[in-house]
């Protein structure tokens, strides 16, 4: 007997989830974090995977690319990226969380992937709780839905406190330092997470 099997692959869904204070090189940042997002959505198409931006800063977070997989949509949308300011960390970590939980309420077989780029260094809470104690909790949470999640430390090697790490564990994540935060690196660094 033989009997026809429908497999469907599982979508990735990629959300950057970007520091843009001052407290970082932004340009920097901002720049190779466009390039991997672009580069990610020009492989997609053929696994329907999709990928996203948020950006914190000042006292708030932005969802500045839904999650999508037009090349055309991230472009028009990654052009103008507000900078500056305090860092909202809490801020970010939840409207992270509540994307993802959006999206697996339409998508329940979507692969949830967080890219924290960020020194971990929040100093704007939501709350009455301290900033970092805020942002451990809501990491928990996200760790909780088992969204996997990577923290790409973006402190300087000789002023690093390890705050980066620490969130990272609460993510219960990897956390790395890129040598060169370039497109191409932090786009390998993506796909062998996705890969994982």
């Amino acid at each position: 007997m033989q009997r026809k099997v429908r497999v469907r692959l599982s979508a990735n869904l990629v959300l950057f989830v970007v520091d843009a204070s001052w407290s970082m090189a932004v340009a920097e940042r901002m720049s190779a974090t466009k390039g991997a997002i672009l580069s990610l959505l020009t492989d997609a198409y053929q696994r329907r995977d999709r990928v996203g931006l948020i950006v914190f800063q000042k006292d708030r977070a932005r969802l500045v690319l839904p999650p999508t997989n037009s090349i055309q949509l991230a472009k028009t949308a990654l052009n103008d990226i507000p900078v500056g300011g305090k860092t909202p960390l809490s801020a970010g970590l939840l409207s992270a969380y509540e994307v993802f939980k959006r999206e697996k309420l339409s998508r329940p077989d979507v692969l949830p992937l967080m890219i924290l780029l960020t020194d971990g260094a929040g100093n704007v809470a939501m709350g009455d709780n301290p900033p970092q104690e805020e942002a451990h909790g809501i990491a928990d949470k996200i760790a909780k839905e088992d969204i996997r999640s990577v923290v790409v430390n973006m402190e300087h090697a000789a002023f690093d406190q390890g705050l980066a790490q620490a969130l990272a564990d609460h993510l219960e994540g990897p956390c790395y330092t890129l040598n060169e935060l370039k497109a191409e690196s932090l786009y390998r660094a993506v796909r062998a997470e996705m890969g994982a």
